[in-house]
């Protein structure tokens, strides 16, 4: 089923799940641990005896979750951390007790030399924040004080109980918004306010990346990241593991101490996974575009057929968007490993080397390693739309 080098690399087992995702009302503010948190945290559990399917059970399992999502139709996030300055640019708009305390964190404080200017504190315990610095990994010894800053400010938003006013210091807020991107963040933060009231882990929204995805563009989430799906459909592929730690905007079981103690607190843009790969490859691929980001364990194609000479509208503008990377086909290696193939809309066939399958919207199957190359073709004149997922050794 999984093939030789499959099977070397990763042991008997899938190295990653697919998921066709539908958000219609904003998903939970997650992260998900590192490798050795998950093994530490599955140990642990185990230990106490906890049921495997205990519903306030953390750790499934002992393996890192990283995720890409494809977007299939325009799916808005929330993904990482946003500069200290756009933080602080949306939060000191919000009139509101949360946001305020989240400002006073966020905010480097001051001390008046003798005989000098004021300077930054960079190493002095800060004794206004002692429960948030209690809550922070051991690796916070050799953080950056800015790190330590956003980790107090996230503290203070998903630790800080219900409250009452939320809705409308956002609304005011978002009314004097005047850049694009803050606007977005408001209208994400906005969303997740009025599906879960009362819940202040949605200003943690506006410390965050806002990220609109249209039809076929990506993102890379790693073990670490907070994130947050607001709205919309894509495709969900990551590796194998069940681990996800909630810090908020949900009524599932929330796990905050283990969800800071994962926390990845730099300030960095959405990793993109690019599109690295698209081209027409005769009358078995009209268009095909390919996902790979910097692991082993996944990738993903997206692609259509049955389109004849007509250019796919997604290609023309994810072309615009990539410039000379659209034309770099060398760099696609064909995989014979562990494949899934689903179709999206119309209709696709799945040619093997010792049978083939005709899948419509919503159908899939698996290809087992000894399945060998596959090709994937219209079936008869009907046009249909299809995504591939497979290792990337």
């Amino acid at each position: 089923m999984l093939g030789t080098r499959c099977s070397s690399k990763f042991g008997p087992v899938l190295p990653y799940l697919l998921k066709v995702i539908s958000a219609r009302i904003p998903l939970s503010l997650q992260v998900h641990p590192v490798d050795f948190l998950a093994r530490a945290g599955f140990n642990a559990e185990n230990a106490t005896g906890k049921p495997m399917d205990a519903p306030d059970r953390s750790f499934k399992d002992t393996v890192a979750k990283n995720e890409m999502v494809v977007a299939l139709e325009p799916f808005r996030a929330c993904v990482g951390f946003a500069s200290p300055a756009f933080m602080l640019a949306n939060l000191t708009l919000v009139d509101h007790p949360v946001a305020s305390r989240m400002v006073e964190a966020l905010t480097p404080r001051l001390r008046q030399e003798k005989f000098g200017a004021p300077t930054t504190v960079t190493n002095v315990a800060d004794q206004d924040f002692a429960e948030a610095d209690a809550m922070m990994p051991v690796a916070s010894m050799v953080w950056q004080p800015s790190h330590k800053r956003v980790f107090r400010a996230f503290h203070a938003a998903v630790t800080a109980g219900p409250v009452s006013g939320l809705q409308q210091a956002l609304k005011k807020a978002a009314s004097q918004v005047s850049d694009d991107r803050s606007r977005l963040a408001f209208s994400l933060a906005l969303s997740a306010a009025e599906a879960f009231e009362g819940d202040p882990s949605v200003l943690a929204l506006l410390m965050m990346n806002p990220v609109e995805l249209e039809e076929g563009e990506s993102v890379f989430i790693p073990a670490g990241t907070p994130h947050a799906y607001i709205h919309g459909t894509g495709v969900e592929v990551m590796t194998n593991s069940d681990n996800v730690l909630r810090a908020g905007m949900t009524v599932k079981h929330k796990d905050i101490a283990n969800v800071l103690q994962s926390l990845d607190c730099s300030s960095a843009p959405p990793i993109d996974p690019g599109v690295n790969w698209m081209g027409d490859l005769g009358t078995m691929f009209s268009n095909r575009v390919v996902y790979r980001p910097r692991i082993d364990e996944f990738m993903l194609s997206y692609g259509r057929v049955g389109t004849g000479h007509h250019p796919w509208p997604m290609v023309e503008r994810l072309t615009r968007r990539y410039g000379r990377l659209v034309t770099l086909g060398a760099r696609y290696t064909r995989h014979f490993g562990p494949r899934i193939v689903v179709c999206l809309q119309g209709a696709v066939q799945v040619i093997g080397a010792r049978q083939s399958r005709v899948l419509h919207g919503g159908e899939a199957v698996f290809v087992p390693a000894s399945d060998g190359r596959i090709q994937i073709g219209s079936d008869g004149d009907e046009t249909g739309s299809f995504i591939v997922v497979s290792t990337q050794i």
